[in-house]
């Protein structure tokens, strides 16, 4: 897969309920995969802002990601862990970004 595109996803979370965007953290993480998309993680504030939340996932193509949007909206497991998110009320807002990646930057591992 040559990725070209990240999907960076803030989201505003009550701080009181960081234990619930954990569990749909851990519980979205194995999904995303399954479905084409290339996740680098999920992000919860740890100081300084507490409030603040984050997703990244990436694909190859705008196209990849709009099969992928395709393919979660239909799956059971998804449409679960998003009930979940309702009933809980701990996502209060959610915004998407879309950047490219640039050639031979992303994942680069520290070597010293």
């Amino acid at each position: 897969m040559n990725l070209k595109l990240m999907c960076i996803i803030r989201y505003q979370i009550d701080p009181y309920q960081k234990e619930a965007f954990q569990t749909y953290a851990r519980t979205l993480g194995p999904l995303i995969p399954r479905h084409g998309g290339h996740l680098l993680g999920y992000f919860l504030p740890s100081t300084g802002t507490t409030d603040i939340a984050w997703g990244m996932i990436a694909f190859d193509s705008l196209a990849s990601y709009e099969e992928y949007q395709r393919r979660v909206r239909t799956d059971p497991e998804v449409i679960r862990i998003l009930e979940f998110v309702q009933s809980q009320k701990f996502i209060l807002r959610e915004e998407r970004n879309f950047v490219e990646i640039v050639d031979g930057t992303f994942e680069r591992p520290a070597s010293g």
